[in-house]
Order: structure tokens, then sequence, then C-alpha cells
């Protein structure tokens, strides 16, 4: 799922981020499909991964679709669609992040298991996969509440502020 509707709004995921997650389910399917111990922790992976991608895909990523627009100084009233989403993620952050480590726990094992195999290519995909979940915590799930905070920020603001452009 790439886009959410909010209120009628529908927000696009950056292109970047979408290519980013469709090429990590990508190399989590291609690691799936190892033998032995190393498919088997790339599908116990999977099952973690793919409810927490899909959370992201509905509430985390398509707020950051707004920061290009936001940032030109072109805030819309149908902007206010993604407090939902953002209030969502907000709510949820401590869960989400809950996730993480479950899915970081399971990367090192998948790891462990894909270097007693010799599987270099593998080994290297759960490092940047803990890298992207880094990324995420640290840089994209802050920035999409803060586009909802700053959405919320200007929608609330006295119009005589916006007038003279008082922040």
């Amino acid at each position: 799922m790439t886009n959410v509707t909010a209120t009628a709004t529908v927000f696009d995921i950056p292109l970047p981020l979408k290519q980013e997650h469709e090429a990590l389910h990508e190399r989590l399917r291609e690691a799936t499909r190892a033998p032995g111990e190393v498919g088997e922790r790339a599908r116990e992976l999977a099952r973690l991964m793919h409810p927490h991608f899909v959370k992201e895909d509905e509430i985390a990523l398509p707020p950051l679709g707004l920061l290009a627009a936001l940032a030109r100084g072109e805030p819309t009233a149908s902007m206010e669609g993604v407090l939902a989403l953002t209030d969502r993620l907000e709510a949820g952050l401590a869960g989400m992040l809950d996730e993480h480590r479950a899915i970081v726990a399971a990367l090192e094992r998948l790891a462990d298991a894909a270097k007693r195999a010799g599987l270099t290519g593998i080994v290297d995909f759960a490092r940047d996969l803990v890298q992207h979940a880094r990324v995420e915590e640290e840089v994209m799930y802050p920035a999409a509440i803060l586009v909802g905070r700053y959405v919320r920020q200007q929608r609330d603001r006295p119009p005589s502020a916006a007038h003279r452009g008082v922040t």
C-alpha cells in the first residue's frame, strides 16, 4: 500500500522511500528461499516485518510526502487530513519501536545463521535492514510526527499572525 486516504486526501509515500521498502521486501523474499536454518530465520523475520511494514505504509511514511511542500512554504487546508495519521503514529510510536527491537533481534539471528552458512549477501541484507530501522527511528518517524505538529500549528494559528508572517 503506497497511498493512504485520510479525510478524502491521499498522501503519497515519497518515491525513494517506497523504492527502498520494495527493495528490502525483495531481498527478504530471496532470503526466505535459502535452505535450512537461514531460510527458517528469514521466514521468522518476514512474519515480524510484514505487519510492521504495512503499518509504516499506512501511518508513518505518507506524512513524509508533505515535507517538500511544507519546506517550500506551501501548506494547504487539505493537508489537515495528515493529522489522523500522525496522531496514530505518535500514539503508537512506542509499539513500533518495540516491533523494531523484535525485528533487530530476528535480524541478528538471521545474520548469525547466514554467517555460519557463508551467505554473505544475506549477512549484508541483515546489516542494511538494521541500518534502515535506525534511520526510521532517528529520522523518518520523528520527521513524520513533526509534519503533523507543523500542520496542526499552521491550522491553529490565529489569522492575524498568518497575515503578519508571525511564527
